[in-house]
């Protein structure tokens, strides 16, 4: 087994399952072999590399995951990777109205290889925040770089931060009084792993190493704690740098969204 599979595997059979710890008002509730998350911005499915369902057992399987949010008026995201089974998976979830959004690559690095002290440029200084008025100061960061209402992100770390604070930390880079990027910490009580969240940044901020030096600052943390990996699911922009950083591909993630009939 190479490096990069044996990472797989240790991600498949740690990481594919909904969190445990939960925001208050969200619920966990489980279908058979897959897992959804109800009561958040929007709702998830969790699922195995392989559901064992094949042919009309898959695609009931996922009509009940539609119609579950459908009846509650929300959008839902099933969560796939490229090596998950039976191939023809996302063809079943676009035929029940999912729509693919865009793949990222999952990449896994070792943390203490990652934990470098973390060098901003010059005028940037990062903190670990948690109080109300930095996490809006977060949401509108990401609204401006989105060009979209992004109020959500806010909302969705207070929430978090409330129900389960010892396994997220969120660190914002600042110049003056101005959030310029953003980037969150959660830890799996009982795996190997921490995931690196968010790192969106204002667009004059980009390409001075804001988004390196905060994934340097989560990786220290990382390793105070004990994980020995850190998961990403990186865009394309940041793929290059992790990878730089001695990050290793070990599968891609698309998203599948199913949203009610007329909704954004």
């Amino acid at each position: 087994m190479t490096t990069n599979q044996g990472l797989l595997a240790a991600y498949d059979e740690q990481m594919r399952d909904a969190p445990r710890d939960l925001p208050a008002g969200v619920r966990a509730e489980r279908d058979g072999p897959v897992t959804r998350l109800v009561g958040q911005h929007r709702g998830m499915v969790h699922a195995p590399p392989d559901t064992g369902a094949r042919g009309v057992a898959l695609d009931r399987l996922i009509a009940r995951q539609r119609d579950r949010f459908a009846a509650r008026g929300e959008s839902v995201e099933w969560k796939t990777h490229g090596h998950d089974l039976p191939a023809d998976l996302p063809d079943r979830l676009r035929a029940a109205g999912f729509v693919p959004e865009e793949r990222e690559t999952v990449l896994i690095g070792r943390t203490d290889a990652v934990a470098t002290a973390p060098v901003p440029p010059a005028g940037v200084v990062l903190r670990r925040v948690a109080e109300t008025a930095d996490l809006r100061r977060i949401a509108d960061m990401e609204s401006r770089v989105w060009g979209a209402d992004r109020s959500w992100p806010g909302e969705h770390l207070a929430a978090r931060i409330a129900a389960d604070p010892e396994n997220i930390v969120v660190m914002v880079a600042e110049a003056g009084d101005e959030t310029v990027s953003a980037g969150w910490l959660v830890f799996r009580e009982g795996t190997d792993f921490a995931g690196l969240w968010g790192g969106s940044t204002l667009p004059g901020w980009r390409g001075r190493g804001i988004y390196r030096a905060l994934v340097s600052a989560r990786a220290r943390i990382a390793a105070a704690r004990g994980a020995r990996h850190l998961q990403v699911d990186a865009s394309g922009d940041s793929a290059p740098i992790l990878r730089r950083l001695g990050f290793q591909e070990v599968t891609t993630t698309t998203p599948y969204v199913w949203s009610p009939p007329g909704s954004a």
